[in-house]
């Protein structure tokens, strides 16, 4: 059995998309599952963590371990794949280099790609010393709490002046109510981890388009960044191992991103890879130690971006510069 790489970006968006839907419309939210017990979803053989909206994907499933192969990988291990069984879906970003006809130079176009893997409950067969052990977690959640706010890069200013959570972009300042007003302490620091990921898409840090940009609510950055941050604290909790709460108006809330994803395919993708620099920003996960999502037959993996993040902020700033002068009648010299 061929561990075969698709290559259509529309198939690839529309297969994650399809996921995700399937889950909410049984009422699931996938970036409400915890991962805390079985782990951060990985891959047995090159012990890499899965990445973006992969996680959610293969926490979902819902497994005891989240260990996950490709078929290729299991007959390596002299094991094999269950009969019946269903494999899941990893996503992974490949550069197509194409030369312009015009100037002659190479463009790097990002080509959506996916490969299949399999969880080790799903197959048989192989040796009990290749199978992890399970670990159980020693830490105390809410000292890992505090240990990422304490350590995250550039950290805003975070205050208690009023009776609600949200982030100033314009001050660059988090505000939060005093941790002894919520019912419990985990509920504090997932309200402050939501508005720190909403931090991170200052100019000073990620420079994230639908922060800046946003329009306020109803509107498409809004919404994008609001899922962003969702995502972005649920990562955080499952980090540090406290739980992550249940809506009570559950269904309002699932009609209301259905919506947001059978009208754009691409939108889930998208949140979730920004949410990823998020989280990576915020547990200071540098770009040379990011741990990569690979194919085992093509060795190809999710590419960086070729510019940083520092040169695309100062890009962002340039044509809202240019935008803001062209209102005014005036023109940059």
């Amino acid at each position: 059995m061929k561990n075969n790489i698709k290559t259509s970006p529309i198939d690839v968006y529309s297969i994650v998309n399809n996921r995700i839907i399937e889950h909410l419309e049984k009422g699931v939210v996938p970036w409400h599952q915890t991962w805390t017990k079985a782990g951060l979803p990985k891959n047995l053989i090159t012990g890499k963590n899965y990445r973006g909206i992969n996680v959610w994907l293969l926490s979902t499933l819902n497994y005891s371990q989240n260990y996950f192969l490709t078929f290729k990988q299991a007959k390596e291990l002299g094991g094999t794949v269950k009969r019946g069984e269903k494999s899941q879906e990893v996503i992974f970003w490949k550069w197509l280099e194409k030369e312009d006809k015009n100037t002659k130079e190479i463009e790097r176009i990002p080509m959506l790609r996916y490969y299949n893997v399999f969880n080790i409950d799903q197959c048989e067969g192989i040796p009990k010393e290749k199978l992890p052990q399970v670990e159980l977690r020693k830490n105390n959640p809410l000292e890992t709490c505090e240990r990422i706010i304490e350590e995250m890069p550039k950290r805003p200013n975070i205050v208690s002046k009023e009776h609600r959570a949200y982030y100033s972009k314009t001050n660059d300042y988090v505000n939060i109510p005093k941790i002894e007003t919520f019912d419990k302490s985990e509920d504090y620091y997932g309200a402050l981890f939501h508005e720190l990921v909403h931090s991170t898409g200052h100019n000073e840090r990620l420079c994230r388009r639908e922060l800046l940009e946003s329009k306020g609510f109803g509107t498409e950055d809004y919404a994008k960044e609001e899922l962003t941050a969702e995502m972005g604290a649920s990562y955080l909790k499952s980090y540090a191992g406290i739980p992550i709460e249940q809506l009570e108006n559950n269904a309002s809330y699932i009609q209301s991103w259905l919506g947001r994803l059978k009208n754009d395919k691409k939108f889930i993708v998208h949140a979730s890879a920004q949410a990823q620099k998020a989280t990576d920003y915020i547990l200071n996960i540098n770009q040379e130690s990011k741990e990569l999502d690979i194919s085992d037959e093509n060795k190809e993996a999710e590419i960086p971006l070729t510019y940083s993040e520092k040169e695309r902020c100062e890009e962002l700033q340039m044509l809202r510069l240019q935008k803001d002068n062209m209102t005014k009648g005036k023109q940059l010299t």
